[in-house]
């Protein structure tokens, strides 16, 4: 039962306090370390790059992975109460759940003033594209894309390691996906990235696919058109250069009856309403009971767990 009250205390910690500090956050610490061994980077051709990439992403778990475990088996058979409380702080460190909805409505907060400056200054917290010069409906897009790409990325899929693997899973994803965020990205140093993106996308492949069927159940449960979003979500999914975003991102559009478009890359759903400010909040909205089905069938996978296997 020490798992359940970490992963109740996890999301209490996330709800009522959010983010730890940033000199103190394990994400922060992370960044920096990949900043590190990106800086010293020194190949050149693909191949060297791909196998440096490699040993960067590895060495990169390695150094957050090992401490976690060793430090947590060591607290379990020392005091219980200072495991749960350690093991809490850490899982909530791999997962943004209030972070992304704060943003978002802060988004939409902003772009209901029309101060569409303040708006484009707060989008790096969602979206790595470049949001200078946007326009109202693309910076309404691109949010409720993220809203709909991060329930997967920010909540589920570290959540999902950790009923799996622990808190070592939780952070050895949470170390994947930052560096498929900071390296995994094209141009002259593609192949550094290309080896903790494809891992990344294996990470994230069923948890994608959950996050997008958690958000058509949240569609029929928020009275929005479930039936378009699953009808969506299975045509355009594939649309996305990711094999994962689309799932979440189209099963959103359709939820809402919208189109979502990232300018030459995608465009998923139908146009049936135009983007405004209140899609937004609709997002967010079906993003909270995605979330408030997967923080259910977590439970009841762990009362299964007890009652069969214990």
């Amino acid at each position: 039962m020490e798992v359940l009250f970490v992963f109740l205390l996890a999301l209490v910690l996330d709800f009522f306090v959010g983010e730890p500090p940033r000199p103190v956050h394990p994400v922060v610490w992370m960044g920096k370390l990949i900043s590190l061994l990106e800086r010293i980077a020194f190949p050149r051709d693909s191949r060297a790059q791909f196998i440096y990439g490699g040993m960067m992403c590895l060495l990169t778990i390695l150094v957050f992975v090992l401490p976690v475990y060793f430090l947590l088996s060591f607290l379990h058979d020392l005091n219980s109460i200072a495991y749960v409380f350690l093991a809490a702080l850490l899982l909530k460190s791999t997962f943004a759940f209030r972070e992304l909805r704060q943003t978002a409505l802060m988004v939409k907060s902003f772009l209901s003033q029309d101060n569409l400056k303040k708006a484009c200054a707060a989008m790096p917290a969602l979206v790595s594209r470049d949001t200078q010069g946007m326009g109202k409906p693309e910076l309404i897009s691109a949010t409720i894309e993220s809203v709909a790409e991060n329930i997967c990325d920010s909540f589920i899929a570290p959540l999902f390691y950790f009923l799996f693997l622990g808190v070592s899973g939780a952070i050895a994803y949470r170390v994947v996906n930052t560096l498929d965020a900071m390296i995994g990205y094209h141009g002259e140093w593609e192949y550094l990235g290309k080896f903790a993106a494809r891992l990344d996308d294996i990470l994230n492949f069923v948890p994608a696919r959950i996050s997008g069927l958690l958000l058509v159940a949240a569609a029929y449960l928020y009275h929005k058109d479930g039936k378009s979003a699953w009808r969506i979500m299975l045509r355009d999914h594939y649309k996305t250069e990711s094999p994962n975003a689309g799932w979440t991102i189209s099963a959103m559009a359709g939820a809402l009856g919208t189109r979502l478009e990232k300018r030459a890359y995608y465009t998923l759903g139908d146009s049936s309403n135009p983007l405004s400010n209140q899609l937004i909040g609709s997002g967010v909205r079906l993003l909270d009971i995605s979330a408030l089905l997967w923080i259910g069938l977590y439970l009841i996978m762990e009362v299964m767990f007890f009652v069969f296997i214990t």
